[in-house]
């Protein structure tokens, strides 16, 4: 499932300002200088495109060592007994440069200095003075480099060019052409990552326009990277547009949950409300891209189907504790023993089974399947989400933690799209009571009728069928609106974290799981497990749980001190690139997923 470790690269120096540094040979002289803190300015350079020098703003001094050209021999400087360095009479750009050995760097020099003023000047001349309304203003590129390199007034006299301010490239992205600086990173990246070429200049100087090619529009799944890596407020999201200032919003780290993938992300909000969601760079996972379908799931938040509930949680708890209480209760029986005509006397006589979610936490998955074994060997089922993944960030499985159901033992197998045997079991009567965790059945194949002859427990964030059909309903937060962690298709547990309060009404997974595992095993005792296991259904021993706090911090530790594969959990924080977990024990099953950016299935 994980690929090998990469070979470790030739180390060479190269000097940057004075100061040695080790770099991989041909590293890229922009990627060079952040070793040693330089921040070498740029506009077109960026670490996951092309190289195309378009800008011209990473202009650098350049030298090599002198060599002798008849000896082939050191040409030592007598005034300071070193190896001369043969400096280039030219400026070079930083980005078309990559290291070698021996290569010598200078970014400060008056020569550097100048070219990087002169190429400033030429960008603003035609630029507008939007900064007051512009989108861009606070994480602007233009405006940091012009604080360093501008001349602080303008000596252009003939008027500026005057371009589209507001064109529609496609359904999430709005242009305004006179701030292009024409760049070049949107082009590249429709075309090499995106892999939808459809954006390209047109007319020539200073006339030259961004637009979409005749009869196209930016519309892939990925158009509001474009956005993101725009140096300038060029291309603005439609969604965003106008809404905040950035410096205004607080970062959360959090993970995409619109499929296995995982990709990083930062979710940007001001108080309690969320404005928008960007990529967060892991180069192992996502680069620095996610998808424009990801972005908008903070949107479900303020949806108006959320569930809230008035009622106070524990009556809540007390009422679900109620009906898996009846659904426990043996069959009345004079005698209380099995006869042909009561065969199920002593027994369960309404039999309970669990729907858990492959869209839950590594905790929260935890703390469900301590709640079968509570219950006495309750079925689990597991309902997988599937569609058409598309080889860059949008895998089969919509479902951001299939491996942690895997992990943490709730599943043995690999889940279904239907849940073809609680079908069954409802029909033959097998099944009465479902505690169904944030899932709508009626996706899974249920029917409303066979939904009509269970009683419901559901816990969840928004109004569905299942919802609808339920008995007692717990409303249950969003990821958004609290902490914990997936585990993606490369077997990589990641972590989140709460951006926003949650809504009032609604509790936290954890203690809404906690809560009920207190209530139905009060004293520790399980329930006598049902009678005749289904295929492909997962069963649990019986144990008496401990009781456990409604905390994150608790759950991971009761978890790590269970699973010994998540005893990463104890620690006091994952690492921001995840921790890569060993997928030996599940590389025989068939994962839905083909290959994606940073992922390759395994050969079997």
């Amino acid at each position: 499932m994980t690929a090998a470790a990469p070979a470790k690269p030739d180390l060479i120096t190269v000097n940057i300002d004075g100061k040695e540094v080790a770099v991989p040979k041909g590293t890229n002289v922009i990627e060079a200088a952040r070793l040693v803190g330089v921040d070498v300015p740029h506009y077109c350079y960026h670490p996951k495109l092309s190289v195309v020098g378009n800008c011209r703003m990473c202009l650098i001094e350049m030298g090599l060592p002198a060599v002798d050209p008849a000896t082939k021999t050191p040409v030592i400087d007598p005034a300071t007994g070193k190896q001369k360095i043969n400096w280039m009479p030219r400026p070079q750009i930083g980005c078309g440069t990559n290291a070698i050995p021996g290569l010598h760097i200078r970014t400060t020099t008056q020569m550097v200095r100048d070219a990087r003023e002169g190429v400033m000047e030429f960008l603003l001349i035609n630029h507008p003075l939007d900064c007051p309304i512009c989108d861009q203003a606070g994480e602007c590129k233009l405006q940091e480099q012009a604080t360093g390199y501008g001349r602080g007034y303008s000596r252009f006299i003939e008027e500026k060019n005057v371009k589209p301010k507001r064109t529609r490239l496609g359904p999430r992205v709005t242009l305004d052409d006179e701030r292009c600086i024409l760049c070049s990173r949107c082009v590249r990246f429709s075309k090499e990552i995106a892999r939808d070429d459809v954006l390209g200049f047109v007319d020539r100087g200073s006339y030259s326009t961004l637009t979409c090619y005749p009869g196209r529009e930016l519309a892939n799944n990925y158009s509001l990277n474009t956005v993101d890596i725009c140096p300038v407020g060029a291309l603005t999201s439609t969604d965003f547009r106008f809404k905040m200032r950035v410096w205004f919003l607080k970062q959360t780290n959090s993970i995409d949950t619109e499929s296995s993938v995982g990709a990083n992300t930062v979710v940007w909000s001001r108080e309690g409300v969320i404005y928008r969601i960007t990529p967060r760079r892991n180069d192992a996972v996502n680069d620095t891209w996610m998808t424009d379908s990801g972005r908008l799931l903070y949107k479900q938040v303020a949806a108006e189907n959320r569930l809230s509930s008035s009622t106070p949680l524990d009556d809540l708890v007390a009422q679900a504790a109620g009906l898996v209480a009846r659904a426990s209760s043996p069959c009345d029986d004079a005698a209380g023993v099995a006869s042909s005509s009561n065969p199920r006397a002593g027994s369960p006589c309404h039999g309970l089974a669990l729907v858990a979610s492959t869209r839950s936490s590594v905790e929260e998955q935890y703390l469900a399947k301590k709640l079968s074994a509570a219950l006495g060997n309750a079925p689990v089922h597991l309902p997988a989400h599937l569609g058409e993944g598309d080889g860059i960030l949008l895998s089969a499985d919509r479902a951001p933690n299939t491996r942690g159901a895997l992990v943490t033992g709730l599943a043995a197998t690999l889940p279904a799209p239907k849940l073809a045997s609680l079908a069954a079991d409802i029909d033959a009567g097998k099944v009465k009571t479902l505690l169904v965790i944030n899932e709508d059945l009626t996706t899974a194949g249920l029917t409303a009728d066979q939904l009509g002859k269970v009683a419901i427990i559901y816990l969840g964030t928004h109004a569905n069928a299942t919802s609808a059909a339920a008995k007692v309903v717990l409303p249950t937060l969003t990821v958004f609106e609290k902490a914990g962690s997936f585990i993606n298709q490369q077997f990589r547990l990641q972590a989140f974290a709460k951006a926003v309060p949650g809504l009032a009404g609604a509790h936290d997974d954890l203690l809404v799981l906690t809560k009920l595992l207190a209530a139905v095993s009060p004293s520790g005792a399980g329930v006598p497990p049902a009678s005749g296991d289904t295929a492909g259904v997962t069963r649990f021993p019986s144990s008496a749980p401990a009781p456990l706090a409604p905390t994150l911090a608790a759950v991971r530790e009761s978890l790590a001190a269970e699973v010994p594969a998540l005893a990463g959990l104890a620690r006091s924080a994952l690492p921001d690139t995840g921790l890569v977990l060993d997928a030996a024990p599940w590389s025989a099953l068939p994962f839905p997923e083909g290959a994606s950016l940073h992922y390759k299935p395994a050969t079997t």
